[in-house]
């Protein structure tokens, strides 16, 4: 029994550390408090080692963020003053 106890103690406690990753897992899904805070640590790390994802991630962000679309003149067509024959 005294071989076995130290065995038995690591693995409750193994059991009791998953049931309360488990418990917070559920408490953020439900909240959604996860998103907010796995994107500013990879946005982090983005602007530390590649400088191009961290400029896309803030591009995003501004795009996300803009209320009104920008207007988009390319794809108007507009009269020609003259004609061509």
């Amino acid at each position: 029994m005294g071989q076995l106890m130290p065995l038995l103690i690591v693995i409750g406690s193994l059991a009791i550390v998953l049931g309360l990753f488990t418990a917070l897992a559920g408490h953020v899904r439900r909240r959604g408090t996860a998103g907010g805070g796995l994107r500013g640590a990879l946005a982090a790390h983005d602007e530390a080692w590649h400088g191009t994802a961290a400029d896309s991630y803030y591009e995003l962000q501004v795009q996300t963020d803009r209320k009104v679309p920008l207007p988009d003149d390319r794809w108007k067509r507009e009269p020609r003053s003259g004609r061509r024959d």
